[in-house]
């Protein structure tokens, strides 16, 4: 392997909002870009002589948010430069993404075989719900877009909680997941680790001139289905309206059907997070060979 090549993991946030999900709009759909789309840009203004390919660990959709995906790509400078140190190129990628609400947090050198996507040990997501919101302007400013006003004054938290715990374990999460290309090639036997229902606050809680209730619904596990977690929040606030009894969602959960959902039950992508992804320390190691040649060069955000 030629020693001005490397491969990298960064983790990254993003404001969802006005992006078309996190991975690659197809050329014949860019009205909105992805969040590759855009990542991918910067890493070509850095000029590398190899092809430009970022694998995106997490697939968030259309308005669903990241405080921390993940994502991999090689990167081969031109004449012989070293590669980035890990702070200069995170420096650099966001002096070119600085227009948009995408944000390099911190990256990684590693192993030339590590993979984003398949080494991932688990992905954590958080979906926040204010409480008592009749009109969107009720709202501070700060949490536009990013959390699920219900008018609601109050839920059913107890029930929310004991119809949570059903959906923990390894089990088939069929009737959970929206229906896409891939319901035919991938298993919908998943193994929820968490599935919490806490307090939470807005954003601006201590200077806002009313207390707004937050809650916040937390789903942890190595993978998830197509809309799994926003199927399964809505159907935890359905509980916690008294729209639902926790039998019923037992029901749902054993029939195995996407069909057995109820329509328009969904939870909303604005209060979605993506705040987790999570490796194995020694997945990230490099070998003590590479790790003496690597950083040789300090660089600059125009180099």
């Amino acid at each position: 392997m030629h020693n001005n090549w490397a491969r990298y993991l960064v983790f990254f946030q993003y404001i969802g909002t006005n992006y078309r999900g996190a991975v690659k709009v197809p050329p014949n759909q860019l009205v909105r870009k992805g969040v590759q789309d855009h990542m991918e840009d910067a890493i070509r203004r850095l000029r590398p002589i190899n092809p430009v390919s970022l694998s995106v660990s997490s697939r968030t959709d259309t308005g669903v948010h990241a405080l921390s995906n993940s994502a991999h790509f090689d990167l081969q400078r031109m004449n012989d430069k070293p590669p980035f140190t890990e702070d200069v190129l995170v420096e650099a990628l966001n002096f070119h993404l600085k227009a948009e609400q995408i944000r390099i947090t911190r990256a990684h050198r590693v192993p030339d075989d590590f993979h984003a996507r398949f080494r991932a040990r688990s992905r954590t997501y958080v979906y926040r719900i204010a409480l008592g919101i009749s009109h969107h302007s009720l709202l501070p400013l700060t949490e536009r877009d990013l959390c699920w006003n219900l008018r609601n004054q109050t839920l059913d938290v107890e029930a929310m909680r004991e119809a949570a715990a059903l959906l923990v374990g390894t089990q088939d999460f069929s009737s959970f997941r929206a229906v896409n290309s891939d319901i035919h090639f991938k298993s919908p036997v998943k193994t929820l680790n968490v599935a919490s229902v806490q307090p939470g606050s807005s954003f601006v809680h201590a200077h806002f001139h009313r207390e707004i209730p937050f809650w916040e619904l937390t789903f942890t596990s190595r993978s998830f289905l197509y809309k799994q977690v926003r199927r399964m929040t809505g159907a935890l606030v359905a509980v916690g309206r008294g729209q639902l009894s926790v039998p019923q969602l037992q029901e749902i959960l054993e029939a195995r059907d996407s069909l057995a959902y109820p329509q328009g039950l969904a939870a909303p992508a604005n209060g979605l997070f993506l705040t987790r992804v999570d490796y194995r320390e020694t997945d990230l190691q490099l070998s003590q060979q590479t790790s003496e040649e690597q950083f040789v060069s300090s660089g600059n955000s125009e180099d």
